[in-house]
């Protein structure tokens, strides 16, 4: 199978991302929340990021699909059943898309690109449409799940799906799920504390479908108080080319007003 080949779940999903964003809209008008929508600026923006994204991704996932099929080569397992080979594909590719989030944060050149989706002060499903454009870490981190026997098409499907999983947890409308379905899987709860600013939530809860690779490594945390969503230093701008490059910028700026090469690389 060639890479325009492999279906993406995502297209299929967009009538589904929009339709479930006019219901929250109105739902939203009747409650007091944060959240909101201001959709002639914010979500307007958020729609720009998400259709410009698909063509930057497309490209970076033609990447992952020629490293996969190397390294898919030179496989280490075969998996004969279909639904084991699913499940590990799922599985894999949300444990290495929780290290992919935990970079992006703690990584600056990496944070560069993913800061573009915690840009929104406001906190709805077009938020979960507000993409980065330059995920490269992407073409590190997913092709070596091939090593063990999944093949790179089950690769590229499974980011879709975990996409589409992402997208109902950004929303204020849902409070909280069942007790043992919170301490499994990741819900609106849980990555309202993502997309947080305060002190406390900064940094935590990075897990895509599983919320329990936080529980292992100790960096998930309860949502108990109000969430104060956007960046620590907001940006103010609803510009796709300022949300998508101004942390680039701001990157390029502090290297050349640096002191010495140490100071730079910091």
């Amino acid at each position: 199978m060639d890479f325009f080949s492999v279906p993406d779940p995502t297209l299929y999903a967009i009538p589904f991302f929009l339709l479930s964003m006019v219901v929250e809209w109105r739902v939203l008008r009747t409650m007091t929340t944060r959240g909101g929508y201001d959709v002639g600026r914010d979500t307007a923006a958020s729609l720009a990021m998400g259709i410009v994204s698909l063509g930057f991704v497309t490209l970076i996932n033609a990447g992952v699909y020629a490293l996969a099929r190397g390294a898919y080569a030179h496989r280490l397992f075969v998996i004969d059943h279909a639904l084991l080979e699913w499940a590990l594909a799922l599985v894999l590719w949300d444990f290495a898309y929780y290290w992919h989030h935990r970079f992006e944060h703690e990584i600056r050149l990496f944070w560069a690109s993913h800061v573009a989706h915690h840009s929104s002060e406001k906190y709805n499903l077009s938020t979960a449409l507000r993409q980065p454009w330059t995920p490269f870490l992407s073409l590190v981190l997913f092709p070596p799940i091939a090593f063990l026997g999944v093949r790179p098409e089950l690769i590229l499907m499974s980011g879709g799906f975990n996409l589409i999983y992402q997208f109902w947890v950004h929303t204020e409308v849902i409070r909280k799920m069942p007790p043992a379905f919170e301490w499994l899987l990741n819900t609106p709860s849980h990555h309202r504390v993502h997309h947080g600013s305060n002190p406390t939530y900064l940094d935590k809860n990075y897990g895509g479908i599983f919320i329990v690779w936080d529980r292992l490594f100790g960096s998930f945390t309860e949502e108990r108080e109000p969430v104060a969503y956007g960046l620590t230093k907001n940006i103010t701008s609803y510009n796709p080319l300022v949300i998508a490059s101004h942390e680039y910028r701001d990157i390029a700026r502090d290297v050349l007003q640096a002191r010495s090469l140490g100071e730079a690389w910091k």
